[in-house]
């Protein structure tokens, strides 16, 4: 913690009292929280950023849609739009933001809306033709005006909500407390062999209550990487010279997982919006070497650079153990809320 966030300490301490004032008001229903007849499952964190939510999100996504009609519906961060957007073919990372155009170009079967009122995007998706059957609401831990009938509450491992602050002198946008509301946990950003032992230590940590279920997932990295008409194996380009370019949040582990000796890597703030000089730069440093960037990131640089040279590499969140029993928890709240709505 660096002496500037020391000082805001009295800040953050503020900063908490008036976020736990809102949760007991929403919690002792003085504050309106709205319900949907449909099952809605809600991913999100205490903290800001870097803790795995689109990874999280296509794991859902993966699992259900090939027997409900899904829609995710985002925030849509940093997007240069307003209101309710529902993803169109002439949608672009501008008008949604990076993660939910993420998800409209790799999952055609979904609808994907973005909206920073919740409660409006999700009236809006039911006044569809083509009304979902699920609504994903990502990143909406702290959208306490919707209650989604299932919370996932993620949490990094070397960054664990149990070890950190109120903002802002520490990452967290409510106190710890909040975790409560998740009926799971997920650690994510694991080591792949975490021990059992490991995983206790942290339950006790977070303090898991009884009535939570607790994950350790990891991210796993695709053995190729693509381009707009290729893919090559990670394998044939890793002591290649080849420049990678990151505007995630905690980039670190996507460089080390492609970085050889004399790669050049070149991180920028999460989301970041590349302006002309950015990909001058990126176009300056790469030569003729291959570009690897993030999927993310890729939604916003296509177009920008070299199609043959540009590359991403795709990831996904996989569970150290238990996926079984995870799967069929969220099965069972989905099928269960399903068969409720249709009774009504």
């Amino acid at each position: 913690m660096n002496l500037l966030r020391k000082i805001l300490f009295p800040f953050a301490i503020l900063y908490g009292l008036i976020t736990s004032i809102r949760n007991f008001l929403f919690d002792k229903g003085i504050l309106k929280s709205y319900s949907f007849d449909l099952p809605i499952i809600a991913v999100g964190n205490l903290s800001v950023g870097g803790t795995g939510k689109t990874p999280q999100i296509e794991y859902l996504i993966r699992l259900l849609s090939d027997k409900y009609k899904i829609a995710t519906l985002s925030r849509g961060y940093k997007r240069q739009s307003k209101g309710f957007i529902l993803a169109e073919a002439s949608s672009n990372a501008a008008l949604l933001g990076d993660e939910p155009f993420q998800f409209y170009k790799k999952f055609a079967a979904i609808q994907v809306a973005v909206d920073a009122d919740r409660k409006n995007g999700i009236e809006q998706l039911l006044a569809q033709q083509e009304k979902p059957e699920v609504i994903l609401l990502d990143d909406a831990f702290q959208h306490r005006k919707v209650k989604a009938g299932f919370y996932i509450l993620l949490t990094s491992y070397g960054d664990l909500y149990s070890d950190d602050f109120m903002l802002p002198t520490g990452n967290l946008r409510e106190s710890r407390s909040g975790a409560a509301r998740a009926n799971v946990i997920i650690v994510t950003k694991c080591p792949f062999n975490l021990s059992p032992d490991e995983q206790n230590n942290i339950k006790n940590r977070l303090k898991v209550s009884e009535n939570q279920e607790l994950y350790f997932t990891f991210i796993a990295y695709e053995e190729f990487i693509y381009a707009e008409n290729r893919k090559i194996n990670v394998n044939e380009i890793q002591s290649a010279s080849k420049l990678l370019v990151a505007g995630i949040a905690k980039p670190e582990p996507f460089f080390a997982y492609l970085q050889d000796t004399n790669d050049v890597c070149l991180s920028f703030p999460d989301h970041h919006n590349f302006t002309d000089k950015d990909i001058l730069e990126i176009k300056n440093l790469a030569q003729n070497n291959i570009i690897i960037t993030t999927e993310k990131d890729y939604v916003r640089l296509k177009g920008s650079l070299p199609s043959e040279q540009l590359f991403y590499l795709p990831i996904q969140s996989s569970f150290v153990s238990g996926s079984e029993n995870f799967d069929k928890i969220i099965i069972d709240y989905v099928g269960k809320s399903t068969r409720n709505s249709k009774s009504d």
